[in-house]
């Protein structure tokens, strides 16, 4: 072990040790611990792991050792840390046992389709959890950096949801991951792990080196290797202090992970051939299987001397597992291996593995072993990528097909292969790796249609990239290339390029919305009878070429049949349920352009809930998202802020980017923050560097919208205006409401008059009552007298029909603004009391202050509510805490709430024990009574 023997501490690793001892000890007192050593290879993160295990006394240890030949392989890392609690799989709950079962080949899933990504999350966290009643488990995995990204995601979802549960999870990875897919770690708490400092490498250096060694000489290889407490002990083993005199310096100084492996392999070098070939079998099978092992050197040759070889070089360990002595002997075992010898290894360990208990992994060997094509096994590898895809394992899928492409003789079907492929690695996360399988996929001789499919697949990774810029021309004709070719998918890639359009907005340039509906309208005409997506289509199309009185009907008809199509809940309306989650992030869009609340409702509640149900993780974080959007509308504020923060941690977790806009649409109706505007402007700065044009309105549309909260009429006026300066989808009818209402205020009445003619086309196309609601307000800003209250009568009884009580609240309030600049001084108390109490309950800081002002100028003192101390109460409440509380209210059990918000039953008891404790309840009738009364 560098740095010293275990048992009596590792040189130099006080404060690490000391840290490692919080974490057992805060487990053990049931404090959920997570901790990450991150450092760069060789230097001490093992060490560091074997100290944890060695004083995690009275404790359960899990392990596992992530394995750069295994990162393809769907689950593989989670299959072995899982594999000691499966015993306890029958008494966590049945669908996080069936997700669980699913995902590591225990049992089919009944529908066919992949498992739950984010139950198979909650099974792991139930399962520590129920074992760790027993006993504090202390669980580590070593290189965590290789781990297959599924495994590596779900592991980093349990550790953000540790909380009340006697478990200590402590990851060992690099500094720098080898995926370019993210770091899972990222965001967790972690311990940086450096070299060690000179006076402790000097003293680790001259325990290992025989002999005095030149002083000189010592501080340059103590210099050389940074501390780095491997190397000191692996580059020095077995030379003289001659020897490192001229051994270091060299001119071809390679990176230390590479000369620390190359003294491996030179230690690997100097065993017999037998063990030689005995470790690379152990290394190309890393699951640790010693029984299949000794099949495989039975199937070698090899002698029964060499497993006693191997274990006196001091390299590797055969218990009851096989344990590489480090995991950089692994990888510098199997990469120094001749291939000849590599293929060979991996022949035996496919004619090893049983097939019935284990045919993908032996698909697999096979597939290292195999040289020159054969259709038998690319066809086999294809057939693992399906069940590969069915266990949730897209990336596995991914590698299944690539290898399954390499091997296929025909040309033609190599191509489809490598296609399948790319779209795999897409789904998976892996764009650069989903590139260059298309351009493997172009050289086989394909037909029209299939080149325009690759050339939509290739759109679609720039477009999830950088959403509209670059990636519009490519979706452009990519459609028009499949709309040539007579593929049914031509209407589906036209809206893939308006959406692309709309994302671009005013940084178009040469393409905007209008020339793509053009093109679109030429696409082959769509099934009958007509899907969602086809009526969408031609919806989108006459709204953007024939105007809104055309294209109003056909959208709204789109929208019912998403919405007819999800009628029947999760997996039971067929292919239109599918589409309903695939264009999410566009009909969310056209039904705020509609201002069209209920589908809005809708739409969230089904997508919530059926990406929750499918695991589907691309979809969840901008379903929550929208649904934290819409939670703002509707004044529940404190439910988006923890809808936020629950897309935030998910897209944390899987490496995915954050959702802005939610959390800036709370920040500007909050309108307490004063550095607010500016963090509008820097999301939007951020947008717009990859073409992302409207944000732009965006941004000043949320700007309007926090300075009239602030009564800040003319910097209000401003941003509103450059807001319409484009047509922005979803943008332009909200800000030209905050337009009328600022140039209303700031004496600007022409400015106004031309706002509200322009909102009058959109909401009376609209039609709805929160369109016309809004309408009619704007329009008694600009009226007097009976025709004005008249309007704000009208706007009240509309916007109290609907959902969108921000807007029924801000009625109010310019209604008792006006009533008072009338004189009717007790008719405006009345409606700027409802403003303020709204407001304020909202959370809505700067609309609720300028009522409170109307309200003083109205000649009434504004005292605290009756409710205000439970009210106070409630705010004390985080976000997670206010969601438990109002789940435990409606009668959720504390299982059923860890199920909905993806935490364990014992960390729902925990926070549930802080709700009771901050509003002063002891049961859940009064804990329903109270939410209610605050």
């Amino acid at each position: 072990m560098a740095g010293g023997a275990p048992g009596r501490g590792l040189r130099g690793r006080r404060s690490e040790c000391g840290a490692l001892d919080q974490v057992i000890a805060g487990a053990r007192e049931g404090r959920g611990q997570v901790l990450v050593l991150r450092g760069e290879p060789g230097v001490g993160k093992s060490a560091l792991v074997e100290c944890l295990v060695e004083r995690a006394s009275g404790c359960r240890v899990l392990r596992a050792v992530g394995a750069e030949s295994e990162m393809e392989l769907a689950f593989a890392g989670l299959h072995q840390f899982c594999v000691p609690l499966l015993g306890r799989l029958e008494r966590i709950p049945g669908p996080q046992r069936d997700a669980l079962s699913v995902a590591f080949g225990l049992s089919a899933s009944s529908a066919g389709s992949a498992p739950d990504r984010f139950l198979v999350g909650l099974a792991v966290l139930s399962l520590l959890a129920e074992a760790a009643e027993e006993q504090p488990l202390v669980c580590v995995v070593d290189d965590a950096h290789w781990l297959d990204r599924v495994s590596a995601q779900t592991l980093a979802f349990v550790a953000r949801r540790l909380l009340a549960e006697r478990v200590a999870l402590v990851f060992a990875a690099r500094t720098t991951a080898p995926d370019a897919g993210g770091d899972p770690f990222g965001g967790l708490p972690e311990i940086a792990v450096r070299g060690l400092r000179d006076d402790d490498a000097r003293a680790l250096l001259e325990s290992v080196v025989p002999g005095r060694l030149d002083e000189r000489v010592r501080d340059r290889v103590v210099a050389e290797t940074r501390g780095n407490p491997l190397a000191l002990l692996e580059l020095t083993r077995g030379l003289s202090a001659a020897e490192l005199a001229g051994g270091f310096a060299r001119p071809d100084v390679r990176p230390l992970a590479g000369q620390i492996e190359q003294a491996y392999v030179r230690r690997v070098g100097a065993l017999p051939a037998d063990a030689q070939r005995l470790l690379l079998a152990a290394a190309a099978e890393p699951v640790g299987d010693v029984p299949l092992l000794r099949r495989v050197a039975e199937r070698l040759g090899l002698g029964a001397d060499a497993a006693g070889a191997a274990e006196a070089s001091g390299l590797v360990e055969f218990g009851t597992r096989v344990r590489f002595r480090h995991p950089l002997v692994r990888s510098a075992v199997y990469r120094a291996a001749d291939p000849a010898l590599r293929r060979d290894v991996h022949r035996a360990l496919a004619e090893a593995t049983d097939p019935a208990v284990d045919s993908d992994r032996r698909a697999w060997h096979r597939a290292h072993a195999a040289v020159d094509p054969d259709e038998a096994l690319a066809g086999e590898l294809e057939r693992s990528a399906g069940r590969a895809q069915a266990r949730g394992g897209i990336a596995a899928a991914a590698a299944f097909l690539r290898r399954a492409a390499e091997l296929t003789p025909d040309p033609a079907l190599r191509g489809t292969r490598a296609g399948a492929a790319a779209q795999a690695a897409f789904d998976a996360g892996s764009p650069d790796t989903a590139l260059e399988l298309l351009a493997a996929a172009r050289l086989g001789p394909l037909d029209e249609a299939q080149r325009a499919r690759l050339a939509r697949l290739r759109a679609q990774i720039a477009f999830a990239r950088r959403r509209g810029g670059e990636a519009l021309p490519l979706l452009l004709d990519a459609a028009d290339r499949l709309a040539r070719a007579g593929d049914a998918s031509a209407r589906e890639a036209y809206l893939d390029a308006l959406g692309s359009a709309v994302f671009a907005g005013r940084l178009g340039l040469r393409t905007g919305v209008r020339e793509v509906a053009e093109s679109a309208r030429m696409a082959p005409p769509g099934a009958l009878p007509a899907r969602p997506t086809d009526l969408f289509l031609d919806g989108l199309a006459a709204w953007f070429l024939d105007g809104r009185a055309e294209g109003g009907p056909l959208l709204r008809s789109a929208l019912w049949a998403f919405r007819q199509a999800t009628a029947g809940g999760s997996g039971e309306a067929g292919h239109g349920n599918s589409d309903a989650m695939r264009w999410l992030w566009l009909t969310w869009l056209v039904a705020g352009e509609l201002w069209d609340d209920e589908a809005w409702h809708w739409m969230t509640e089904h997508a919530v809930r059926s990406a929750r149900e499918a695991g589907a993780l691309n979809v969840l974080p901008l379903a929550l998202g929208y649904r934290a959007a819409l939670s703002v509308h509707t004044g529940d504020f404190d439910l988006a802020a923890a809808l936020v923060d629950e897309a935030d941690s998910i897209a944390e977790a899987t490496g995915h980017s954050p959702m802005a806009y939610p959390a800036l649409l709370l920040t500007a109706w909050r309108g307490e923050d004063a550095g607010a505007a500016e963090v509008i402007r820097g999301a939007v700065r951020e947008a717009t560097s990859w073409g992302e044009g409207r944000a732009i309105g965006q941004g000043d549309y949320l700007v309007a919208v926090l300075h009239n909260g602030l009564g800040r009429y003319q910097d209000a006026l401003a941003h509103a205006e450059r807001a319409v300066a484009h047509e922005d989808v979803a943008v332009h009818g909200f800000a030209l409401a905050e337009l009328v209402e600022a140039a209303a205020r700031a004496d600007a009445p022409e400015r106004a008059a031309a706002a509200l003619r322009r909102l009058e086309d959109r909401a009376e196309a609209a039609g709805t009552d929160w369109a016309l609601g809004v309408l009619a307000r704007s329009r008694a800003l600009l009226d007097d007298g009976p025709g004005a209250e008249r309007l704000y009568r009208e706007a009240l009884t509309r916007l109290e029909r609907g959902r969108i009580a921000v807007q029924l609240a801000r009625t109010h309030l310019v209604y008792g603004e006006w009533l008072r600049r009338e004189n009717r001084r007790g008719d405006a108390r009345g409606h700027l009391r409802t403003a303020h109490d709204l407001l304020r309950g909202f959370g809505a800081a700067a609309f609720a202050e300028r009522a409170r002002r109307e309200l003083l100028a109205a000649g009434e003192t504004v005292r605290p509510r009756p409710a205000d101390a439970n009210g106070a109460r409630r705010e004390a409440l985080t976000a997670q805490e206010g969601q438990i509380a109002r789940l435990a209210a409606d009668g959720l059990t504390n299982s059923e709430i860890g199920a909905e918000l993806f935490i364990s039953p014992r960390t729902v008891e925990w926070h549930l024990g802080k709700v009771f404790s901050k509003l002063d309840v002891t049961s859940r009738t009064r804990l329903r009574t109270t939410l209610a009364d605050a």
